[in-house]
């Protein structure tokens, strides 16, 4: 990654953030996105005492024009754009019957078209150096998950959008990288939307017992570096694709009890 210029949306928090300090430690010029100041200004402050060059640059991927903003800020600073990292994203939890349908629009705008709008809109750059675009994803991409319809409806697309432009490009030299963490210790499930659209603040899951940021962040490294096209990191996500592929009836069943064990679950009767 020495001298590569990343860009990676959704960079002050959680995955996104520690993908700055993993991909800026192994050399790479850092630039990353973000929807408040605040975030963006404490960000840039500790990957610059981490000695890791780094441009912040406020954006909502949500927004098309942001997303080409964010862009043409990175290649006017760097000269370049090396790996495209689409992180940015928002998740759910409420059972569909009562769920408003904002969050759903809301959903997709951010997790599918953010990564639509900022692909778009890097692929130049990204083809003329032969780079990488990574889309992180999740099992929910691969077997949707009872409570989240808008987040497994959104991943569900990322990762037909991703796939299809993988082939699309089979000739081109660009890589395409599907990254699919489990459940990662970040703040993504307390800023996750109820039903009503509002952020449900407590997380309904044991933190403790995941895997960390950094060690997700660490792994997609390595895996663009290696350039693969396909990261599932747990074991349970593994074991989740391929039940669900050969035998579905069986997953709805092993899905549906173990989401109805968070806290709180909406599922339990």
């Amino acid at each position: 990654m020495k001298n590569k210029v990343v860009l990676i949306t959704g960079g002050t928090s959680g995955i996104g953030k520690a993908l700055a300090f993993s991909f800026g430690r192994a050399g790479a010029k850092v630039a990353f996105s973000g929807r408040k100041q605040e975030g963006l200004q404490q960000t840039a402050a500790e990957l610059t005492a981490a000695g890791i060059d780094n441009l912040p640059v406020q954006a909502d991927v949500s927004v098309e024009e942001q997303c080409q903003q964010m862009v043409e800020q990175t290649v006017a600073k760097y000269g370049k754009l090396d790996v495209l990292i689409n992180n940015a994203g928002i998740s759910m939890r409420a059972m569909f019957e009562d769920l408003d349908l904002n969050v759903l629009r809301k959903l997709m705008d951010t997790n599918f078209w953010g990564t639509v709008y900022t692909t778009k809109f890097a692929l130049p750059y990204i083809k003329a150096v032969k780079g990488s675009i990574v889309g992180v994803s999740s099992i929910a991409g691969y077997r949707g998950l009872p409570a989240r319809t808008g987040y497994s409806a959104s991943k569900f697309a990322m990762h037909g959008f991703l796939e299809t432009l993988r082939t699309e490009l089979l000739h081109s030299g660009v890589h395409v990288l599907l990254a699919c963490p489990g459940f990662t210790a970040s703040n993504i499930r307390n800023t996750a939307l109820a039903a009503n659209g509002q952020q449900q603040g407590e997380t309904p899951r044991e933190e403790g017992k995941m895997m960390s940021a950094e060690e997700v962040a660490d792994r997609i490294l390595q895996a663009t570096i290696k350039r693969k096209r396909d990261l599932v990191m747990t074991t349970q996500g593994k074991m989740a694709v391929w039940v669900n592929k050969l035998f579905p009836s069986l997953a709805d069943k092993l899905v549906y009890n173990v989401m109805a064990k968070e806290k709180d679950s909406p599922l339990k009767k």
